[in-house]
């Protein structure tokens, strides 16, 4: 007992430290401009809506953090799901404030809408499987666009991963063993994939984009993954890696449709 309490003042403490660190960042480094009263945005329309792929799949994924490390800390199996599952709507949903009072954005109803979205995704496996079947997961790889507009697709590699959409890619993977029989023989560490991407998005809407010869268009991937939890290994620090990393896609074969080019297969796609 005396062990579980010091594990959750821990997992308290740290973790209120840890996002006022990066409330406190994105206040002085990144939302440094004008700040004007707090306005709502209707962005829905942008991005062929992967930004709002990206808030799903980051809701998800710290849900599933923090449900994991309530188990952890020694809460009961029904506190950890239901306090944990919406930590990522809680962590997420709050800089929206921020984006509220930026004079080139505004708070956005669907962005919160994905934030829910995802951790609800998260608390409904919790509750049917006590386990995560089918994992949200996220792949990027560069592109030409960023360079087009640095300032707001990225100049660097670490910003491209954040802001280029054109180069990143969200993906369902499911754990089909989990679905058959007790003593299948299908191996619980590959899994098929479906995925969602976009590209000729330089601006966020299709008129500007058209004027500069581009046509954004969706793009939609069957492909297969590596569940790395199922790895089996006995270190410790294996398992943590391979936790960890189970957010992302890894390269594979894929079979790519979309409607301007119709079908491609990539030998390897990232």
């Amino acid at each position: 007992m005396a062990q579980q309490k010091r594990r959750l003042r821990l997992l308290v403490g740290g973790s209120a430290l840890g996002y006022g660190v990066i409330y406190t960042g994105l206040t002085t480094a990144w939302y440094t401009g004008e700040r004007v009263p707090l306005h709502w945005f209707n962005d829905l329309p942008e991005w062929q809506q992967l930004d709002k792929a990206g808030h799903f799949w980051g809701a998800f994924q710290e849900s599933r953090g923090a449900v994991d490390m309530l188990r952890w800390a020694g809460l009961s199996e029904k506190k950890a799901i239901w306090y944990g599952s919406f930590v990522g709507f809680a962590i997420q949903s709050p800089l929206e404030l921020l984006d509220g009072r930026d004079p080139t954005y505004g708070a956005s109803a669907t962005d919160l809408a994905a934030n829910f979205l995802g951790s609800a995704g998260l608390l409904a496996q919790q509750l049917a499987w006590h386990d995560v079947r089918i994992m949200p997961k996220w792949s990027f790889h560069l592109t030409g666009y960023a360079q087009r507009r640095p300032n707001v697709l990225g100049s660097n590699v670490p910003e491209r991963w954040l802001k280029d959409y054109n180069g990143q890619t969200y993906w369902l993977c499911t754990d089909v063993g989990a679905f058959l029989r007790p003593g299948n023989r299908w191996p619980r560490w590959l899994q098929p994939a479906v995925g969602y991407g976009g590209a000729d998005m330089v601006y966020n809407d299709d008129g500007t984009n058209a004027e500069l010869g581009l046509r954004p268009y969706r793009q939609f991937y069957l492909s297969l993954d590596v569940d790395l939890r199922r790895i089996p290994t006995r270190s410790v620090l294996l398992k943590r890696v391979f936790y960890t990393l189970s957010i992302f896609h890894l390269p594979a074969p894929a079979l790519e449709y979309n409607g301007r080019n119709g079908f491609r297969f990539h030998g390897l796609y990232l």
